[in-house]
């Protein structure tokens, strides 16, 4: 036996090298297995790049937009090749943090192709690391890729994922995002933004499926007034591609007729499936019918010793899922009895405005056969949403009759860092009036927040109640 360890980890996204630092916190002697560089999809290919093309996109599509500025504004362009070279840089600071941290945490990172043997082996292939590593206690933490449709596949030049999406070295004249959930919005505001005629196709009647739909009909209505074609019901049947453009028919369900879609690039966005290739020879016990490894309660797979975190066990495929996730299967593997919890996990999308989301939706909490009441607080009514020209958008508390918040969900400015508060009172079981009478800093968005809470129990200040 070439090493012999007592946590190893099977992934060095978000989980992986998450549940890696905190093993090391708890004195296990670890080793962390990554195919190519850590921090996973994630940090490589998806939320801190994606991030950066937004942020960039924003301030200029703002700067163009700002009908207070004196100047050519017409002359202003987006250097798109040096917003490129940028968010390259971004992501390798970001690589070399984490890969500074593992080790000064002396955790020794092997990169290579690992896979699990038993509960006790990995076996490892790759250019400098090969052979056979020994473990007591071993995480498996692959993640996922994009999903594809059988009559749609990525060629990576005119039928793209979002991983080429991010990378793309000239603008798209058109393109077609297949997919209205939150990548597909959030590549279509990027690409609206630098000039693109954007098309985004949904199947579903709503866009984030899922969601509050309050919101998502009023985030719909927004992103049509910015400029963006947005098709829900619309199923796609046959996809031909010619020399210059590729072509999409469709059908639409809610009309009952065809609909022919032209696109320069595909770009596929119809969500993510498992990693989980290297596990179906354990069987239906160990990975699901929809290639998700099961767990239990403590994130535990059906091999003793072994577990799963992350995308590869299924739920809402988030980033900060996984690294909870990575944090509560390291405590277990070193002795502890943590159980995983899921009823405060939020969710972010980074349109403009922003939606967040925590907790159960109106439409959920009333199937459930809940006695709930509901606040709601535009932005119109808030002075720094004023003050900042961003006034679209509310927020909403949804708590049950003993007023304990079940719910909240925000549209506006900032939404992914208002809900924190409104997280940390699902999570505590705490009331609205534990919102309602906290000092909020005027004027501050989060007075949104405030005013919401208010307004599920008529008290309100800012806006009339109901």
């Amino acid at each position: 036996m070439n090493n012999k360890y007592d946590l190893a980890i099977i992934g060095g996204g978000p989980g992986g090298y998450v549940a890696a630092l905190r093993g090391a916190q708890l004195k296990q002697k670890v080793v962390l297995f990554e195919k190519d560089r850590v921090g996973g999809t994630c940090m490589n290919r998806g939320c801190i790049p994606a991030k950066f093309l937004l942020h960039q996109t924003k301030i200029f599509e703002e700067t163009k937009n700002n009908k207070y500025l004196d100047g050519p504004l017409e002359a202003l362009t987006c250097n798109w090749e040096k917003v490129q070279e940028q968010r390259k840089k971004i992501v390798e600071r970001f690589v070399r943090g984490i890969e500074f941290l593992l080790k000064k945490n002396g955790i020794q990172l092997v990169l290579g192709d690992a896979k699990l043997r038993n509960e006790k082996q990995i076996e490892v292939q790759g250019e400098d690391n090969k052979g056979l590593y020994e473990a007591e206690r071993i995480i498996l933490a692959t993640g996922s890729k994009p999903a594809t449709l059988p009559f749609l596949q990525p060629d990576s030049n005119k039928i793209i994922t979002s991983k080429e999406g991010l990378e793309l070295a000239e603008i798209p004249d058109h393109l077609v995002i297949v997919g209205a959930g939150a990548i597909g919005l959030e590549m279509g505001v990027i690409y609206h933004r630098l000039g693109s005629q954007v098309t985004i196709i949904e199947i579903m009647p709503d866009i984030l499926p899922g969601s509050d739909q309050e919101m998502t009909k009023r985030l719909e209505r927004i992103l049509k007034s910015q400029g963006l074609n947005i098709h829900t019901e619309m199923e796609i049947q046959k996809v031909s591609a010619g020399k210059e453009k590729m072509t999409l028919e469709s059908f639409c369900l809610k009309e009952n007729k065809n609909r022919t879609y032209d696109a320069q690039k595909v770009l596929l966005a119809v969500g993510r499936v498992p990693n989980s290739e290297d596990f179906l020879q354990f069987g239906t016990s160990f990975v699901d019918e929809k290639g998700f490894v099961k767990v239990n309660a403590y994130l535990e797979t059906k091999m003793p010793g072994v577990y799963a975190i992350g995308d590869l066990n299924g739920g809402k495929l988030l980033a900060h899922k996984a690294s909870h996730e990575g944090v509560w299967a390291a405590e277990n593997a070193s002795g502890l009895k943590k159980t995983a919890r899921y009823h405060a996990l939020p969710m972010a999308v980074y349109t403009e405005p922003e939606f967040s989301s925590v907790g159960l939706t109106e439409q959920q909490a009333r199937e459930r056969g809940l006695s709930i009441h509901t606040g709601v607080f535009s932005f119109q009514a808030n002075g720094r949403a004023l003050t900042m020209g961003k006034p679209e958008g509310m927020a909403k508390v949804i708590a049950d009759d003993q007023d304990t918040i079940i719910g909240a969900h925000i549209l506006g400015p900032s939404a992914s860092e208002l809900l924190a508060e409104l997280t940390l009172c699902m999570e505590k079981g705490m009331k609205l009036q534990d919102v309602s009478s906290v000092y909020h800093i005027h004027p501050t968005l989060s007075e949104t927040v405030m005013e919401a809470a208010l307004s599920a129990k008529g008290e309100a200040l800012h806006i009339l109640n109901t």
